[in-house]
């Protein structure tokens, strides 16, 4: 029975690739920003989400970023601004202007860090790194994704959604 398993597909033993989480897009560390607060620009700007989660923001210091969404994010700036008595009633937009990267390794042809977009497949996201080689397994990858702050690894079907931070692996197939 051992040797059956051996004799296995890389990365057929792997969990499914739970569905993505329902709701809008959570912030982590390496997404780009665009804050603005009306009527501030010397406080509008481009922000990076650090590698601790947060945002730096002049006035206010740091800012938890990480596990937000826009929204919460907007609101968690506002409130900083209006408790801290430096605007009364503020007016705070935030929007995503680059997503963290995904990378991929494996049998692909050119493996790499490259830029998020949304709706972004597993297959996409292949094919942005040049396409399968002529040894990949290509019937599903393997992806390692954050769960609860923890890498965990998955198998995907090909059009399973990719998401910002992903690690696609592109397997070798058997001959």
């Amino acid at each position: 029975m051992s040797g059956c398993a051996t004799l296995a597909a890389p990365g057929a033993n792997l969990a499914a690739l739970p569905p993505p989480p329902g709701g809008p897009y959570l912030l982590g560390a390496g997404d780009t920003l665009r804050i603005r607060i009306y009527d501030q620009a010397q406080m509008s700007g481009t922000y990076q989400v650090d590698d601790s989660g947060m945002v730096d923001m002049p006035l206010l210091g740091l800012v938890k970023a990480a596990g937000l969404s826009t929204d919460g994010l907007s609101a968690a700036i506002a409130n900083g601004l209006r408790d801290g008595g430096l605007i009364l009633h503020p007016s705070v937009a935030v929007e995503v202007a680059a997503y963290r990267p995904f990378y991929i390794l494996g049998e692909v042809n050119t493996p790499g860090q490259y830029p998020f977009r949304p709706g972004m497949t597993v297959l996409t996201a292949i094919s942005v790194a040049g396409g399968f080689t002529y040894r990949a397994e290509q019937g599903y990858a393997g992806v390692t994704r954050e769960k609860g702050g923890i890498p965990a690894p998955y198998r995907a079907p090909l059009f399973a959604l990719a998401q910002p931070g992903d690690v696609i692996t592109v397997f070798e197939r058997r001959f």
